[in-house]
């Protein structure tokens, strides 16, 4: 997915999300569990995390809870990050005051995030005119016809456009949260991050959100183990006739009945794996380009660079410059 973002000139770790009367609750514990922690054994300069709101008093959640937001809206006005953890309903207006508190703090500088149906509160502020945005598959056609003017990615888990992140439902909200983590504080705090709560520490923004239908039991072992084969090799060639064959499966079924379970084809599913390794090589080893071109199975540097920068929008050469591990923590 594109990574288009500019850096700002002094970092802010003041993360506000907005609450409301009928707060999404698991959307709240994404953004809540990820910028809201103590991390005290991550660098200085952690997130501040705190919460408000247009309503006064204590707001309903779902699930009986009750929640008592930290402050009003000026709170926006401070923030460097604004999270917007859902919304009441696809169908309910946005008070004009929340959305002109959202577009005052976009015009400071501020992000705004949002999870599944919070982009409908995006959208009404208009700042997603002529971008790309994402939100829950459920939601997709409804969001498209509501706001015509911005592109709605109906199959990905989330897009970044710089100052403005989409996610789509549940789980989305987490890899999104993340993702931004790995855009202030690197790759490894954003591991760290991911092993504490006991997730990937990395799935693309452009990965599908769900996939039509579900498998056999027995070709999902079948596939399983095709999968763990081609991921360990990467560096080499691997023909559909030969991963068939591994699967016990025609060479059709075998596209058809892969693309079910992984929601990509063979080849596509090869392609993201070679670019996630080339990632990794580029963040924590000292390789040249080209090196890592043939440890990922790219063959040439350039083959790596188109893959590259048509999923992530950025060159491998500028991906290493900006999230390259130094290295004395490399090697400790």
């Amino acid at each position: 997915m594109p990574i288009r973002h500019r850096t700002p000139k002094a970092f802010n770790p003041l993360v506000v999300a907005l609450v409301y009367d009928g707060l999404c609750g698991f959307e709240f514990a994404c953004a809540a569990e990820v910028f809201g922690l103590p991390r005290p054994e991550l660098q200085p300069g952690w997130y501040r995390f705190e919460t408000c709101a247009a309503e006064r008093g204590a707001l309903r959640a779902q699930h009986g809870l009750r929640v008592v937001a930290d402050g009003r809206l000026d709170r926006l006005a401070e923030a460097g990050t604004i999270i917007i953890p859902g919304w009441k309903g696809i169908d309910v207006p946005v008070p004009a005051r929340v959305l002109d508190a959202l577009r005052e703090a976009h015009a400071r500088g501020a992000r705004l995030l949002s999870i599944c149906s919070g982009s409908f509160v995006l959208a009404a502020t208009g700042l997603l005119d002529g971008r790309r945005a994402t939100t829950h598959w459920r939601y997709a056609a409804a969001l498209q016809r509501m706001y015509p003017r911005i592109t709605v990615d109906p199959a990905v888990l989330y897009v970044d456009e710089g100052q403005l992140l989409t996610s789509a439902g549940s789980a989305a909200g987490l890899d999104l949260c993340l993702h931004l983590v790995r855009r202030d504080h690197g790759p490894d705090v954003a591991n760290q991050v991911a092993r504490r709560l006991v997730i990937p520490p990395h799935r693309d923004g452009g990965q599908a959100q769900f996939v039509e239908r579900p498998v056999l039991r027995c070709e999902v072992n079948a596939l399983s183990k095709v999968i763990d084969s081609m991921h360990r090799r990467l560096a080499t060639h691997q023909s559909i006739a030969e991963l068939a064959a591994m699967a016990a499966m025609s060479e059709r079924s075998f596209m058809r009945r892969f693309k079910e379970a992984t929601g990509m084809s063979p080849a596509d599913w090869l392609i993201s794996a070679r670019v996630d390794r080339a990632r990794e090589l580029l963040e924590g080893s000292p390789l040249s380009v080209e090196a890592i071109a043939g440890e990922c199975g790219f063959g040439s540097a350039i083959t790596l660079r188109h893959h590259f920068r048509r999923k992530l929008g950025i060159s491998p050469s500028a991906y290493k410059a900006r999230f390259a591990q130094p290295a004395r923590m490399r090697h400790g």
